[in-house]
């Protein structure tokens, strides 16, 4: 179990090049537990990248990541494509690679938001009901960190708003930490406690009230409509990191 004084990941000056081209650059940041953090940015940012980073799928070409002693990490892909004629249940996807307890995979399915689905057919799942398996099977080892890249594609605005608000459930009761990719951006902003804003290197990071108002983020995302930032406005949860509201300008 990660010691909940130290961070349970922390990426120190991280640089990635892919073919000679920089994809991160000098990446600075930290998520401790209890912590909603949403990483946006426009497309090709290098979001996902960084994502894949932190889990150790991509070698970063300069700089340092620390992980957590014992840390139990859980990832939700952007996609995965499953052969549609393989015979799958839900059931068996959660059991790969290793077999998990009826009880276990019967609870991590009522916190993805799809209780009962334990023996229907993968390839019968609704692309929402397919992208919340893929949650279940994030959730089954109760991560300590749980990371999303766009997790809520296939759904709706009413499941995109509901599948955020079941995030927010699950932090509560895990007390794990979750660091999400996501575009939407109206609703996302909402469940987070923290936004990092991305284009290449860190732009501006705080809470969400102060990086929509921050310049680098208006000039990414081109908005000054002071009634549509009002939607990313939350309510704020009562946690450590809650005095930290300040946009941290990175260039």
């Amino acid at each position: 179990m990660p010691n909940p004084q130290t961070p349970l990941i922390q990426a120190d000056s991280l640089n990635l090049r892919i073919n000679d081209n920089p994809i991160l650059q000098d990446i600075t940041l930290s998520l401790s537990a209890g912590e909603i953090v949403t990483v946006v940015g426009p497309n090709g940012s290098g979001k996902s990248t960084l994502l894949r980073a932190l889990i150790g799928a991509m070698r970063p070409t300069s700089g340092r990541i620390t992980r957590a002693s014992g840390l139990r990490l859980g990832y939700v892909p952007q996609r995965l494509h499953i052969d549609p004629t393989l015979p799958l249940s839900v059931r068996r996807f959660l059991n790969l690679p290793r077999r998990h307890s009826r009880q276990a995979i019967d609870q991590a399915l009522e916190q993805a938001g799809i209780p009962g689905r334990a023996d229907s057919a993968l390839t019968s799942l609704s692309g929402g009901q397919f992208q919340r398996a893929l949650m279940a099977r994030a959730l089954i080892d109760a991560p300590n960190l749980l990371m999303l890249d766009e997790a809520s594609q296939g759904l709706d605005q009413a499941g995109t708003a509901e599948f955020y608000r079941q995030l927010e459930h699950i932090r509560d009761r895990l007390g794990c930490g979750i660091l999400l990719v996501s575009h939407d951006l109206h609703v996302v902003m909402r469940a987070a406690d923290r936004v990092i804003c991305l284009n290449h290197h860190i732009c501006c990071q705080g809470r969400p009230e102060a990086v929509t108002a921050a310049p680098e983020y208006r000039a990414l995302f081109g908005t000054d409509d002071d009634t549509a930032l009002a939607l990313f406005r939350h309510n704020p949860h009562h946690h450590p990191h809650d005095a930290h509201t300040e946009p941290d300008h990175a260039g």
